[in-house]
């Protein structure tokens, strides 16, 4: 039930967040937007149809036709997160910020949406619309959620250029962008680590010198060159953003011509790191 109202908390805000997106920063600039939203906007600026009542419409269409390629727990944070968007929409309407730079107006705008989306993501909802072909493409493409969003979303933003003409459309790209970035922190977590693949014909110095220099736990496989065929220990290891120049150190005294790869990770749970349960 903790649990629960988290995630029912986090839709509530992420809900929020995006209602204040659209009526503080793109309708009073008169920009588009991606997906349903972007086409309940299009029919404002064109019939000054309320964009809470729209969206809810459309949206409650696509959950009909898709809920069947979303898990029952998503089915019901979408319903919850499509009803508190509209809800918000309605609501906030009106609302206005008194600033008439429109490069701030859009770079607050993407980063509202980018917070408003990833936080229901986050939990395991959707914006509905375009987000539900976005986590349909994640589930069976193996797409990042981020960017298939921003795929779809573009198909409908290009399409409002008749509406809003270049100018405009070349910030709601830019808009869009700062949310997809702002999103995929949200979503897969501002807990960055390094992950450190390292090849070396003296691994188990190396191995040594991290466990005990370092305080840091070292996996060892088994593998060979296929060319060579030489058996080598490769040594994994996850380490902190600060610790990666003590460990190129530490690599650089036992064996130069170690082959060593840093890749970026997130979310890193265990001993050393968050624990799981966080």
């Amino acid at each position: 039930m903790k649990k629960r109202a988290v995630d029912f908390l986090y839709i509530l805000v992420g809900s929020f967040m995006f209602a204040l997106a659209v009526n503080l920063f793109v309708i009073p600039n008169e920009l588009g937007e991606g997906g349903v939203t972007g086409l309940t906007i299009i029919a404002y600026y064109l019939y000054g149809w309320s964009p809470g009542l729209v969206n809810l419409v459309l949206n409650g269409f696509l959950l009909i036709v898709g809920y069947k390629f979303l898990s029952k727990s998503t089915t019901v944070y979408t319903i919850i997160a499509t009803l508190f968007n509209s809800l918000f929409l309605h609501l906030t309407a009106g609302w206005s910020v008194s600033s008439d730079e429109i490069v701030v107006n859009t770079i607050f705008g993407g980063v509202f949406i980018g917070v408003g989306i990833g936080l229901i993501i986050r939990v395991g909802g959707t914006t509905a619309g375009s987000a539900i072909l976005a986590s349909i493409a994640n589930k069976y493409l193996g797409w990042n959620i981020s960017y298939a969003l921003l795929f779809f979303d573009l198909i409908v933003v290009f399409s409002s250029y008749f509406i809003i003409g270049a100018e405009k459309l070349m910030l709601t790209i830019m808009m869009l962008y700062i949310a997809t970035k702002v999103m995929e922190f949200i979503i897969e977590g501002l807990n960055t680590r390094k992950a450190v693949t390292i090849i070396s014909n003296n691994a188990d110095q190396i191995a040594k010198q991290i466990n005990e220099v370092m305080g840091r736990g070292v996996t060892v496989y088994s593998g060979h060159g296929y060319y060579t065929k030489e058996e080598k220990d490769i040594l994994y290891i996850v380490i902190s953003n600060r610790e990666v120049v003590k460990l190129k150190k530490i690599v650089k005294n036992a064996d130069q011509d170690a082959f060593i790869a840093i890749h970026d990770v997130r979310d890193v749970f265990g001993k050393g790191f968050m624990e799981i349960a966080k």
